[in-house]
């Protein structure tokens, strides 16, 4: 709209965040290319993560969690069960519908994965002062709180 004007700080808190949204898409993209998540889809990845968080969890909650779509998330399951990662049960609330949780080598994957993610991450946080390493921190339990919801 012609005249429409935006505060200063607004266009220069809009800039901030795009910076912060192709910072963090890169490192998600860097941890995605390494060994890490290299043997499953991504999808498939963020879910078992979120599996081995709160389960037993119903496909329901998944596809609202990874977010993706319920087709989606049964398709996910199923190839995460196929491959004997996870598996389906009588949710303990509602014994009428299921529960998706992990078998052993479940287990196994989440706790290597996430060690291997977590040497990839140390690898470039490696590169800051002390301190901007404590001020990551920071922001990332600040971005937890604030992607809870979504």
């Amino acid at each position: 709209m012609p005249g429409l004007r935006f505060p200063t700080e607004v266009i220069s808190m809009a800039q901030e965040a795009l910076q912060l949204l192709v910072s963090m898409h890169r490192i998600v993209r860097h941890l995605r290319r390494s060994r890490t998540t290299t043997l499953m889809h991504p999808t498939q990845f963020l879910a078992l993560m979120l599996i081995a968080d709160e389960q037993p969890i119903r496909i329901g909650e998944i596809a609202a969690r990874v977010p993706c779509s319920q087709p989606t998330a049964t398709t996910t399951v199923a190839a995460l069960e196929e491959a004997g990662l996870v598996r389906r049960e009588a949710d303990p609330v509602d014994g009428r519908a299921t529960a998706v949780v992990l078998t052993e080598a479940g287990a196994a994957t989440v706790e290597a994965s996430g060690r291997q993610a977590a040497e990839e991450l140390a690898k470039l946080l490696d590169r800051l002062d002390e301190s901007d390493r404590t001020l990551v921190f920071q922001a990332g339990a600040i971005l937890a709180r604030v992607t809870d919801d979504l």
